[in-house]
């Protein structure tokens, strides 16, 4: 076949073109790049000098979940190391005032805060999950520029620390405003273990049925997978100090961003102190409670601890059933956790369990106390569970603990040698149910060593602890301030 010479002309002429056009969008894309990065810079040269200004990304800091534990623990240490400091925190919780917000802190984390500054944002449904029934990794994390960008044009801080993860935030705060970066990273965006799950086919709460089942589409979701882990390896290049939770979440960590160096396990701030005021030897008489402390999230698989209590009333005798409560004690951020709270009260309908569960949604943290102290077992269902406060606050307050085998709770928390067992593992309903079986027919001096063993390992965990790795983990961002 041969091609004319005016057609051959003409293909030549729409590639120079169209290289042409691709050269000035790319230069045009630079220069508003430049002028933006040169515009916070100036923003930033007029705050006061006096002071060093540090900002917490925190847009749910309302929510009253271990997230929340770290971010206000992390204000205190810097504010009790610091006196030249000014502390902001970037929140989207729109309907509730900066009193409200330090009351609920008070009442959930019994930690009183003062002198802390909050930046509205309204546009927190840009990192809503709800925003994105399809590639939701990928429109939370663009989302979230949405939100960092108005985030900066309210307040251009010296230092930027995030405490929920959104990584895509960190090049805008370290290139465009020329901020120091520091993450706290409680569970990463995206990890191995999703891959590996996609990979083989598994279904998971972050790998449906359907795509699993199909090999075009399971293709399909390693590519974006696999490209998304590309760019959150990218975003999380410009963070100056990386700190994680766990050890889970460090190995991840390092295999995905590639940084040890600067990377530190700093264990979240638990109530250990407070919690261990609590009897540890006790009597329990009438209820057999059974204590389950998280978020109501559709991760942490409250289902599993229902379908656990079914399978255990197959296991015990009746007038033991009867004595049984399983109580949920969390908070709810949104319509979606509220939407999944009533499907676990349906739920827990359909097993025929709704005079052995109750649920306590958003109680203060005296009403937290009493509950543990009146338990006898907590569980904990979350898979790959990042790290586990909820498990740490179960242990401190003297209940015999059944975690799932996997993520913080396996590697960080739960021993359990035959010499030093301060709690249990289980890996699906049978187990659990089998575990809890155990504990209710074990002898009370047997449950107090396991108690006593729980107790005595919990101070590696406590608010103390975690000020202090905190505050060191942070320095080399503070450079030469005076301490307070």
């Amino acid at each position: 076949m041969v091609v004319s010479s005016s057609t051959s002309d003409f293909f030549s002429s729409f590639v120079w073109s169209a290289l042409f056009l691709f050269l000035i969008f790319l230069l045009a894309f630079v220069c508003i790049l430049f002028l933006v990065r040169i515009h916070f810079h100036r923003a930033k040269e007029k705050n006061d000098r006096n002071y060093l200004n540090v900002a917490f990304f925190h847009p749910y800091c309302n929510a009253g979940g271990g997230g929340e534990r770290v971010l206000w623990c992390a204000i205190q240490a810097l504010q009790s190391k610091y006196s030249l400091i000014r502390i902001c925190v970037y929140t989207g919780d729109t309907d509730s005032s900066p009193e409200e917000i330090l009351q609920k802190a008070k009442e959930r984390f019994n930690l009183t805060l003062s002198n802390v500054e909050f930046i509205y944002l309204h546009k927190r449904t840009w990192v809503e999950a709800s925003r994105y029934p399809r590639f939701t990794l990928l429109g939370q994390s663009l989302g979230s520029l949405v939100l960092g960008f108005e985030a900066l044009r309210s307040f251009v801080p010296d230092v930027y620390i995030d405490t929920m993860g959104y990584a895509f935030t960190y090049p805008i705060f370290s290139f465009l405003a020329g901020c120091k970066v520091a993450s706290y990273t409680h569970y990463p965006t995206i990890t191995t273990d999703m891959i590996n799950a996609v990979q083989s086919r598994r279904k998971t709460c972050t790998n449906r049925g359907y795509i699993a089942r199909n090999p075009f589409l399971t293709f399909g979701k390693l590519m974006y997978y696999r490209m998304f882990a590309a760019m959150y390896k990218f975003v999380g290049r410009f963070s100056h100090i990386n700190i994680v939770n766990s050890s889970w979440t460090e190995d991840h960590v390092n295999s995905l961003w590639q940084r040890p160096m600067i990377t530190f396990k700093v264990y979240p701030p638990c109530d250990t102190t407070d919690l261990q005021t609590i009897p540890l030897h006790r009597k329990i008489d009438g209820k057999i409670k059974i204590v389950s402390v998280a978020q109501f999230r559709e991760e942490k698989d409250h289902p599993l601890q229902l379908m656990s209590m079914y399978e255990l009333r197959q296991m015990v005798p009746e007038e033991i059933w009867d004595k049984v409560e399983l109580v949920l004690i969390g908070s709810t951020r949104n319509e979606k956790d509220e939407a999944y709270v009533k499907d676990l009260k349906d739920l827990a309908k359909h097993y025929s369990l709704e005079e052995n569960v109750t649920f306590k949604i958003n109680i203060p943290y005296n009403q937290l106390k009493t509950e543990l102290e009146e338990g006898l077992i907590g569980i904990h269902t979350m898979w790959n569970e990042h790290f586990g406060i909820g498990v740490v606050e179960c242990m401190a307050a003297g209940l015999i603990m059944i975690a799932h085998k996997s993520g913080g709770p396996l590697m960080d928390i739960v021993e359990e040698s035959n010499t030093s067992r301060n709690g249990f593992l289980a890996a699906d309903k049978n187990e659990y149910a089998q575990t809890i079986a155990k504990i209710l027919v074990l002898s009370e001096d047997a449950r107090n060593r396991i108690r006593e063993s729980a107790r005595s390992s919990m101070n590696r965990f406590s608010s103390q602890e975690f000020k202090i790795n905190f505050l060191r983990a942070v320095e080399p961002l503070f450079g030469q301030m005076k301490n307070s």
